[in-house]
């Protein structure tokens, strides 16, 4: 299973990198192959590339504001939520994500 994903917050410093942290932490401790995107204050950094869409099974999208290049997951399995829940119940959205990836 693949899990990539966008993290981003309204000043794009503190909040977008503990999201892309948190979910980086949980991926890897359930052994979940993962890349996750910041868009930030420093830019976009840890692109997803075509081909990192196209492996993955869904796509978390753990945003605050409107981010760039949201079209190009039109057709994979999303979840749209914010930094928050990424920072404060991580486990609970990479069931989610598991759970939308196995069609439960």
């Amino acid at each position: 299973m693949k899990i990539i994903g966008v993290t981003a917050c309204p000043t794009g410093i503190a909040h977008t990198y503990m999201a892309q942290e948190c979910l980086e932490k949980e991926c890897k401790k359930r052994g979940i192959d993962y890349k996750i995107e910041t868009q930030g204050g420093l830019g976009i950094e840890n692109e997803l590339t075509e081909e990192d869409v196209e492996s993955a099974d869904v796509v978390i999208l753990a945003v605050s504001i409107t981010i760039e290049g949201e079209d190009r997951f039109e057709g994979k399995k999303v979840i749209n939520t914010d930094v928050n829940e990424a920072i404060s119940n991580t486990a609970g959205l990479i069931d989610r994500a598991v759970s939308l990836a196995e069609g439960k």
